[in-house]
């Protein structure tokens, strides 16, 4: 069986290839087609650029050549005789790369429930990933809180902090379009800066009191030390941006005199009892109830056919794009989204 993959071969370098792979599925598999897979901007572009310490996790996990993605909705074409509860036809979210063809346990499956669509569920990886975020912040109600960076992480965190109870929540960056994709609510300040330049905008707002949380979602080595400024004694900041340079990545000068937190999250975390498979139906939950909307968050949608040149813009103008989807219903033979 045939099936297209995208491959970084080498640092800076995108190939669309088409490949030759065995379609015999074991008892516990299933054999899928690729309906739609979300680009998760912010990690592959790190991974297409291929600039990391030594001795990072980063460095330990990009290998060239490297199938990029990980925000998959898939038709289940096949399933092994010991798979239950996922038959024929259904579709799933998959943690797989960008494929067109691909099979894997139906354990690594999430069946995704009939009133959301491909485009939503492409999400859950992120939406797990954020959630995370928001429980390792253990918030309180009442508290003021900041997020540094809306790209797609950004952009969720901003909905799951306003589900959360907070008083007022500050969403910083320079991109003018990102920060017109935050929601309009109540509550929420838009600041069309970098972070470095947020402080004292930040303690006019508040009166002095500074924040008692911010998010580093950026992955950016020079943010954390901007972001634990923005804080008050003893707040918190979360790192969800991984820096794959930490060798240039400083605390700030008030960590220990603030008796500031730091405290960082990974994607493959559960937290407080809560499993990923629980996480993605809370998610999906909210998106049914209409009380998280990622749909205007997806400004972009490609032919996988055009991946090098979907890369190259994004590396020149990353900003430019938000939810950028690869739907596969445009090869031939295409399922429908």
């Amino acid at each position: 069986m045939e099936t297209l993959r995208i491959v970084f071969t080498e640092k800076q370098k995108v190939e669309v290839r088409k490949e030759t792979f065995d379609p015999t599925i074991g008892q516990t598999e299933i054999l899928c087609a690729a309906l739609c897979s979300l680009i998760s901007t912010g990690t592959e572009l790190q991974c297409l650029r291929g600039i990391f310490d030594p001795d990072t996790n980063w460095s330990d996990w990009v290998k060239y050549p490297f199938y990029p993605g990980y925000c998959m909705v898939a038709e289940v074409l096949e399933v092994g005789p010991e798979v239950k509860g996922i038959q024929k036809g259904d579709r799933v979210f998959v943690e797989n790369s960008h494929t067109q063809y691909f099979k894997t346990d139906a354990k690594h499956a999430y069946l995704l429930p009939q009133n959301i669509s491909a485009e939503q569920g492409a999400w859950i990886n992120l939406s797990k990933t954020t959630q995370l975020g928001v429980r390792r912040a253990e918030l309180q109600l009442g508290e003021t809180v900041g997020v540094i960076g809306l790209g797609l992480l950004g952009q969720l965190v901003t909905q799951y902090l306003y589900l959360s109870g907070v008083k007022e929540i500050f969403a910083i960056d320079p991109a003018e379009s990102r920060l017109q994709l935050v929601q309009e609510r109540p509550g929420i300040h838009l600041l069309p800066m970098d972070a470095g330049k947020a402080h004292e905008e930040i303690k006019h707002k508040t009166d002095g009191r500074m924040l008692d949380v911010i998010f580093d979602i950026t992955g950016h080595p020079a943010v954390l030390a901007q972001a634990t400024r923005l804080v008050k004694p003893l707040g918190r900041v979360i790192l969800l941006g991984d820096t794959a340079t930490p060798s240039e990545q400083g605390m700030g000068r008030n960590v220990v005199s603030n008796s500031v937190s730091i405290l960082g999250i990974h994607a493959q975390m559960n937290y407080n009892g809560w499993n990923h498979p629980e996480m993605a139906a809370l998610f999906l939950s909210y998106i049914a109830q209409g009380r998280m909307d990622v749909l205007p968050l997806i400004t972009h949608h490609y032919s996988p056919s055009e991946a090098p040149q979907v890369y190259d813009s994004l590396v020149q103008n990353r900003s430019s794009a938000m939810g950028v989807l690869f739907d596969w219903t445009k090869l031939m033979g295409g399922s429908e989204l």
